[in-house]
């Protein structure tokens, strides 16, 4: 989004002058995320995420393709491939950690950013697209993660690779045809291995595309802000640069200490023990779980227990990808025309809720499928739909908001007047 007070960018280098009449390129990076784009002033910490999910973007592609050089996707070969990358190959046990615990932390920033969302309206108008291409880089993270998961070829991965295909199979009529598509045959062996190591590589990159839609879908209404006021004068915005490359900067070095941490001292907390035992058809391993960030769709997944005019396998399916694909309607769902959680006090409670919910979810989903958490897990997937089918449009007609400050500059300045000065500029001192 283009504002008239925001500074023009003029080359001054003879370099960069011609380079800008032939390609404009420095002129792009300066209108997108230099001091050319205008920002709300008030942005907190929680827009950090964006920019952390392409960092960990980043890095899973970066690391992806040296971990390619030396991966070899057979059923024979493949879990020794993986052995010989964090043996014999020079740093191959930093790449392969690198790698499989920026998993981890693309899919944390992620949930971060889709709460924040979430509780600071960014789905609403004019920003519905946004958060839509948002919804769409996300199933497509969840497909990227899981054929990566199957290409250890241990035991977890072997099982997970049947457990999850196998979900095709309870469509009617259709699913055994495409379960048996999705694998190359009737179990996982070495076409699935082929046909996973082909995408998992592919679709990081279908993600950068759809990364930089989802950018240019945000440019055109410009960023949400903690007040959800729209921005109407120059005091409302400061440019990108530098104080929103600083504050990223910031984030990203907590980030990276906590990575590091992780990748240094603790590099297997986040798998699962059984990945390092190569893969047995014959061995079935007493309890199989995904990644633990599928484990709240797990929950739900495993929550339907009782057949009802339809299989409860094949209710377990709707429900997961429901679960997901609602949230592609939640600018309807919620029809209040006030945006932020920071006003709708009812809204705020029943957020907090739900962020109880997903955990409780999460924690069942990695659990054993029985009793008492098959129950709680039935709970708390009824309590999710209904968040959202009912809770949701209810709070949207009968509660009661907070008055709205008039600009995103009062929020900020607390009624204290300034003078806006344009980026560059010195002010003036005060007589």
């Amino acid at each position: 989004m283009s504002f008239p007070w925001a500074q023009a960018y003029e080359p001054k280098a003879p370099l960069m002058k011609w380079l800008d009449q032939r390609l404009p390129l420095p002129r792009l990076v300066w209108n997108s995320v230099g001091g050319g784009y205008e920002v709300p002033r008030n942005l907190n910490y929680m827009w950090n995420f964006a920019v952390l999910a392409g960092f960990a973007l980043m890095l899973q592609i970066v690391t992806g393709i040296v971990l390619a050089m030396h991966y070899a996707p057979a059923g024979d070969l493949a879990f020794e491939s993986v052995e010989h990358i964090m043996r014999d190959v020079n740093q191959g046990w930093l790449l392969r950690y690198a790698h499989a615990n920026g998993a981890s932390f693309f899919f944390i920033v992620t949930y971060l950013h889709i709460f924040r969302g979430l509780y600071y309206g960014s789905y609403k108008a004019p920003r519905e697209l946004v958060w839509m291409l948002g919804l769409v880089i996300f199933l497509l993270m969840m497909a990227t993660a899981f054929m990566g998961y199957v290409l250890p070829w241990g035991q977890m991965s072997f099982w997970g690779a049947k457990v999850i295909t196998s979900l095709f199979g309870a469509i009617p009529l259709v699913g055994e045809p495409i379960q048996a598509w999705l694998l190359g045959g009737f179990a996982p062996d070495q076409p699935a291995l082929n046909r996973f190591f082909s995408l998992h590589y592919l679709l990081p990159f279908v993600i950068a595309g759809v990364v930089i839609l989802h950018i240019w879908a945000l440019h055109i209404p410009g960023s949400n802000n903690p007040t959800g006021v729209d921005i109407k004068s120059p005091q409302d915005t400061v440019p990108f640069h530098p104080y929103y490359t600083a504050k990223d900067g910031f984030g990203l070095g907590v980030f990276l200490i906590l990575f590091c941490a992780t990748l240094f001292f603790a590099p297997n907390y986040l798998g699962h023990a059984d990945n390092y035992i190569p893969a047995n058809p014959l061995s079935t391993p007493a309890h199989i779980v995904p990644e633990w960030y599928f484990w709240p769709f797990y929950a739900i997944l495993r929550a339907f227990t009782v057949d009802f005019i339809l299989p409860a396998k094949l209710w377990g399916v709707v429900a997961m990808f429901a679960s997901i694909l609602l949230l592609f309607f939640l600018p309807w769902l919620d029809t209040s025309p006030v945006r932020s959680g920071s006003y709708r006090p009812r809204f705020r409670q029943f957020f907090w809720i739900l962020i109880l919910d997903v955990l409780i979810l999460g924690w069942v989903g990695g659990l054993p499928a029985e009793e008492p958490y098959v129950m709680i897990s039935q709970i708390a997937t009824m309590y999710y739909f209904a968040h959202f089918l009912i809770i949701l449009p209810l709070l949207s007609k009968l509660e009661r908001t907070l008055p709205l400050p008039n600009s995103i500059a009062e929020s900020v300045l607390h009624g204290e007047k300034r003078e806006s000065v344009p980026y560059g500029v010195q002010a003036k001192p005060a007589e």
